[in-house]
C-alpha cells in the first residue's frame, strides 16, 4: 500500500513538473515522438497534446522507477530485520 501511494506522489510531482517548469523533460517527448504522433497545438484539458502525454509518459516512468527503487529498499530492510539473532551463551563464572 505504500509503494502506491509512493507511484502516486511521484507521478503528480514529475507531471507538474513536465507541465509547468520543463516540458522537454526526457523521456516523455521522445516516446510521444517515437510512437509517430503528430506534433499539434490540440489542447487537451488546456494543454498541447504533445506536453501533457509526455507529462503523463514522465510520470508514470519515473514513478514505476522510484517505486521499484522503494520496494527494493523495503524488501531488504524487512529481511534484515526478520533475521534472528544468534543466541548467546551465558558465561560461566568460575568457583570461587
Amino acid at each position: 500500500m505504500k509503494g502506491a501511494l509512493v507511484f502516486l506522489a511521484v507521478f503528480a510531482v514529475v507531471a507538474i513538473i513536465t507541465i509547468a517548469a520543463y516540458p522537454t523533460l526526457p523521456p516523455g517527448l521522445t516516446i510521444y515522438h517515437m510512437m509517430g504522433l503528430p506534433d499539434t497545438a490540440y489542447p487537451i484539458l488546456g494543454l498541447a497534446a504533445p506536453i501533457f502525454a509526455a507529462a503523463i509518459l514522465n510520470g508514470v516512468i519515473y514513478g514505476i522507477i522510484v517505486w521499484l527503487i522503494y520496494s527494493i529498499a523495503a524488501w531488504a530492510t524487512r529481511s534484515n530485520k526478520k533475521q534472528p539473532a544468534a543466541p548467546q551463551q551465558p558465561q560461566q563464572q568460575p568457583p570461587p
